[in-house]
């Protein structure tokens, strides 16, 4: 077989993308340019293609900045040419021949067939189309009124947007695959499944996929539910006098484009409402429609433990594409404080909030997120104590001291936030099976000192803020592959052995105690 070689064009737009990401430009505009695909670059012209109108529009609104990476990139004079090309996924849409009402169904996307009512006339130009596209918008707008799943998206929520979202290492995988998917671009993502500690991002970027689709594509229907609000609507059907009420839940969960559901491990446990739920998302999916979820553990973790789901349901969550969004470091938080603090101030000025007019030093700056926990809810709000004193402070000739932000730490994260070390779960795990530290990292391989390496991978997996390759360097430099297959035996076990389990969560609450 012939090896593969990288393209000019290839080589140059990777390039683009790193020297782009540099430039202070929002997050989007990177996702847009990442989802883009380099097809040929021939005098002085990288041309690119695009399956979404959108992306065509925005990125041309930024191509100055584009072309000046794309010029440092090639060392030459180079511009972008940006093509929008029908989703290969997709039937393209007629413009040049005559179209009958039952072939324009076919061109419409698998997830919104169901909501397509085309003019009965020949789809021919433009205009037809449009007219087309508006019958599929009032047919969705009549959709979502006479479904009460369907709530007004409130002033909070709408703040929740994909260019609010700030984003770094930590989150791009997630934050790239909520924009696709709010795109309509990659029927591969369904379910899209983001999973992490509370307080990251997940459910920013849930609602920014709902507010996406309110706002650009009104003719898919989107409903937003919270894991405990669905395990409501569930249980209020069930034990309602008329016998009809879980079959009308039922119809009206049925007829959704667009279903997002969050904090989904709280459904763990509940029979009755998983059941419920693994009809849906099958009769939904099969449908061609789209789901995204959000935990605090992956889907194979939602299986552990006497109250896990079953592997037909963490199977299914698994089934489409999952992706982590894992605590902030020193940077991102550095980039988070800037971020919060420039709106907060913007958004002062325009509302007329009082002592937001503030402006804290670099040096402060940079303390503060030395200093800031990992929940970026709670790192607003600490923004929030802090600009608030440095604004009531200027009015007096004064500063935000460091003593300031040490106090504003102390009552932001009262309790403190622990950094667990990949030595601290060796130390415990070797407490507790009695062994030493060279029998845990070494190579012996009976059936103790196995049982305490695989426990040893996984607590560092769950509790360390580390890759796989940080990992293996504590156990004597084990690869990639090692490491995985130790963290589903873990896995696999807890679902299946209650006492393996509960050693398990003994050996974990040793180490996290009550900090």
């Amino acid at each position: 077989m012939e090896p593969e070689f990288e393209s000019d064009a290839d080589a140059v737009w990777q390039d683009t993308l790193d020297l782009v990401s540099e430039k202070n430009l929002p997050g989007s505009i990177l996702a847009m340019l990442g989802s883009c695909h380099p097809v040929s670059l021939e005098n002085g012209v990288l041309r690119v293609e695009t399956h979404s109108r959108i992306v065509t529009s925005r990125l041309s609104k930024n191509s100055s900045v584009i072309d000046e990476c794309l010029t440092q990139a090639a060392f030459e004079p180079t511009k972008i040419d940006v093509h929008f090309v029908p989703d290969p996924a997709r039937k393209p849409i007629a413009t040049a021949s005559t179209v009958t009402a039952e072939e324009a169904r076919e061109w419409i996307e698998p997830a919104q067939r169901a909501t397509a009512t085309p003019s009965p006339r020949a789809i021919s130009s433009e205009d037809d189309w449009q007219r087309a596209a508006a019958e599929r918008e009032e047919d969705a707008q009549s959709r979502r009124k006479a479904n009460p799943l369907v709530d007004d998206i409130s002033e909070n929520d709408s703040r929740l947007t994909f260019d609010r979202f700030v984003v770094g290492e930590e989150n791009t995988f997630a934050y790239q695959a909520a924009l696709q998917v709010a795109n309509g671009e990659n029927h591969n993502y369904n379910p899209l499944f983001i999973y992490g500690k509370s307080g990251l991002g997940k459910t920013h970027l849930l609602r920014a996929i709902q507010n996406y689709i309110a706002t650009n594509d009104p003719s898919r229907v989107c409903v937003y539910k919270d894991g405990s609000a669905f395990i409501t609507d569930y249980t209020t059907a069930m034990s309602h006098r008329e016998k009809s009420a879980p079959e009308i839940l039922r119809e009206n969960y049925y007829d959704i484009d667009v279903l997002i559901i969050d904090d989904i491990q709280k459904l763990s446990g509940k029979t009755g409402t998983v059941d419920f739920f693994f009809d849906a998302f099958n009769h939904l999916t099969s449908a061609g429609k789209q789901i995204v979820l959000a935990a605090d553990r992956s889907p194979s973790q939602l299986g552990m433990g006497p109250d896990g789901m079953d592997e037909r349901v963490t199977s299914r969550l698994d089934s489409g594409f999952s992706t982590s969004i894992q605590t902030p470091s020193y940077e991102l938080k550095l980039r988070l404080i800037n971020t919060f603090l420039e709106r907060m101030k913007n958004d002062g000025e325009k509302e007329h909030v009082p002592n937001c007019s503030g402006t804290i030093s670099k040096d402060n700056q940079e303390y503060m997120a030395s200093k800031a926990g990992a929940n970026i809810r709670v790192i607003e709000g600490f923004c929030l104590r802090c600009l608030t004193t440095e604004s009531l402070r200027e009015e007096s000739g004064k500063e935000l001291t460091h003593e300031d932000i040490n106090h504003f730490v102390k009552i932001s994260w009262p309790n403190g936030e622990r950094d667990y070390q990949i030595e601290d779960i060796q130390r415990a795990v070797e407490q507790y099976f009695d062994i030493s530290h060279s029998d845990l990292i070494g190579q012996k391989r009976n059936k103790e000192i196995m049982e305490a390496r695989h426990i040893a991978a996984w607590l560092s997996k769950e509790l360390c803020d580390v890759t796989y390759a940080e990992i293996g360097a504590h156990f004597g430099g084990r690869n990639h592959a090692t490491l995985l297959h130790s963290v589903r035996v873990v896995e696999e076990k807890s679902k299946k052995d209650k006492l393996y389990y509960d050693r398990l969560m003994q050996i974990k609450e040793s180490i996290t105690g009550s900090a």
